[in-house]
């Protein structure tokens, strides 16, 4: 398997520099990996760095809580690939998936599938660490249902990161609908190859030359 081709090679460190940035990208041209995922004021630069290498620049939204309105998410959006990311990892709002306001989350998800169509992938982070099961799923159906094309398990912020459960269960609940993302404490081949195994088609890692070279 050509790892490098699913894996979105990351650097979201509140303390990231320009100097972290060019490491990341140097590996990132060097690998082929299929992006570089980072922080939304380092689009623009990654994106002019990146220009003609094929690897496309992700960027997050709402990150890491979740907890922006909607009108601000889409405009991150907006400005995000005014920049040059070609995908967005946005985060729902974890507080209205526990109330139940499954219009509101759906409103959410869709409103920045909406403004990436056509543009950019969407990939719909639920923080499965501060979920349970059925919120997953409910989590899950409601990204399917707005559009998105990724369900990802975390933002590794959070309480922790991606397992093979809890990507089997999304993959379960999603089917071909949309794919998986697994993100968060993958640092290893073997931790690589449990995620995919359970279905994750692509892998959110700063740990990807790492997974690359076994």
């Amino acid at each position: 398997m050509d790892y490098s081709k699913i894996i979105d090679h990351t650097l979201l460190k509140t303390d990231a520099t320009k100097k972290d940035l060019d490491k990341l990208l140097k590996e990132a041209k060097e690998y082929k990996f299929a992006s570089v995922c980072v922080s939304p004021i380092w689009v623009n630069y990654c994106s002019a760095q990146l220009k003609g290498s094929g690897v496309n620049v992700c960027t997050v939204i709402g990150f890491p809580q979740g907890a922006t309105p909607t009108a601000v998410k889409v405009f991150e959006t907006n400005q995000a690939i005014s920049d040059g990311a070609a995908e967005v990892d946005m985060v729902i709002s974890v507080g209205k998936l526990k109330d139940a306001d499954n219009e509101y989350l759906k409103n959410d998800i869709k409103a920045v599938v909406d403004a990436a169509r056509g543009k950019a992938l969407t990939k719909v982070i639920i923080e499965a660490c501060l979920l349970t099961d059925e919120e997953k799923v409910r989590a899950c159906k409601l990204a399917v249902a707005a559009g998105a094309d990724f369900v990802k398990t975390s933002t590794g912020f959070s309480t922790g990161g991606a397992t093979k459960q809890d990507v089997a269960l999304m993959k379960k609940t999603v089917g071909n609908n949309a794919r998986i993302k697994a993100a968060g404490g993958i640092r290893s081949r073997k931790e690589a190859d449990e995620m995919i195994a359970a279905g994750a088609q692509r892998l959110g890692t700063s740990h990807g030359v790492d997974i690359v070279k076994g």
